[in-house]
């Protein structure tokens, strides 16, 4: 059995205090390689505030902190790197691990701020042989394969339509739009066409995301994904709702006592409420399932859930909403800019959002 070295690029700060300036998910990576077993060593990490770094090592176990990550990559020969900082810093993070000999990155989403920085990174690491992975750790959640199972086997139909209707299009979007594809088995986007409101200035880990969206998109196989964000989202009321020609599943639906997963076929006059034991739309137990696949498939050769393909499927679908809205008008994939919309409606001014208080 193989042995592999483990590194973190950003600790971020006490995890029992997340915010919009960080959740310190290098503490949940963590806890996958602990649960890993003897198959993972976790040897170093590196954050900018050394005091961090030495808490996160001091939790773990770690031998050595830096406070510069290049300094890292270079002394420790890590074959695994979590990458757990801002989707600003993404980009060129994994491409100098992928180019300093890292067998596998395991990053935060979403992945990238612009879609040409989310391809670039999945063609280094494509072109050196590196396993890239993104934490889109919903994907082993109990409710949303149960969801999966109730699909496959059936009991709705064939699939029409998935719907989301929670968060915003990038930042918790980038969940949403993974777990459609999910749904309907990483089937690639024909189009999108969306519209946004960015009125009130939103940043969340530095970057630009609206207050409201509408979206609409297709899939090759005929499949229509729709989204609603902000003032909007009870629209859907659900995280998500598949629709099939034979029945409704919902994941996450709205209300107090409403269950974590139901369905309702058609002829049925009530929900059936599916038992999850106890989990919910964010855990407990996804982000260390999620790593400890990742590592399996190192150590066998397969490819993970979490691959780079699948996160580029939906983050096209994210950039192309931003894209839809500033050419107002429908926008056919592949996606044929490289830059974030959103953002550089921002920085023209043909956006004027009002500055946080």
């Amino acid at each position: 059995m193989s042995t592999f070295r483990v590194g973190f690029i950003g600790t971020g700060k006490d995890p029992d205090k997340p915010g919009r300036t960080g959740y310190a998910m290098a503490y949940q990576h963590a806890a996958g390689y602990r649960a890993a077993g003897e198959k993972c060593q976790m040897v170093a990490c590196a954050d900018l505030v050394r005091e961090r770094a030495e808490a996160f090592a001091e939790r773990f176990g770690l031998d050595r902190v830096y406070t510069d990550y290049h300094e890292m990559l270079a002394a420790e020969e890590l074959d695994i790197v979590s990458v757990c900082t801002w989707p600003h810093l993404h980009e060129q993070m994994v491409v100098d691990c992928a180019e300093a000999g890292a067998r596998a990155i395991h990053c935060e989403k979403p992945m990238a701020s612009t879609w040409g920085g989310a391809k670039r990174m999945a063609r280094v690491c494509q072109e050196k042989g590196v396993r890239l992975t993104f934490n889109h750790m919903r994907r082993f959640g109990r409710p949303f394969r149960l969801a999966k199972e109730l699909l496959d086997a059936g009991e709705i139909g064939r699939l029409q339509r998935i719907e989301s209707g929670f968060g915003n299009l990038y930042d918790y979007g980038s969940h949403n739009f993974d777990m459609c594809g999910y749904f309907n088995d990483q089937v690639p986007g024909e189009w999108v066409i969306a519209q946004i409101d960015y009125t009130k200035e939103a940043l969340i880990f530095g970057a630009h995301n609206e207050n409201a969206a509408l979206a609409l998109w297709k899939y090759a196989n005929g499949v229509c994904g729709y989204t609603a964000t902000g003032l909007g989202h009870d629209v859907v009321g659900a995280h998500q709702r598949l629709i099939g020609e034979e029945g409704v599943i919902e994941v996450g639906p709205a209300g107090e006592r409403a269950p974590m997963l139901r369905i309702r076929r058609t002829g049925d006059a009530h929900w059936e409420a599916i038992d999850c034991g106890g989990e919910h739309c964010h855990g407990p137990g996804y982000h260390e399932r999620g790593v400890v696949q990742i590592v399996q498939c190192l150590e066998d050769g397969t490819t993970s859930e979490l691959c780079a393909a699948n996160a580029l499927q939906a983050t096209e679908i994210i950039f192309a909403c931003w894209e839809s809205s500033r050419r107002r008008g429908i926008v056919h994939l592949p996606l044929d800019v490289d830059d974030n919309a959103l953002a550089a409606m921002v920085e023209s001014g043909e956006l004027k959002p009002a500055a946080r208080s």
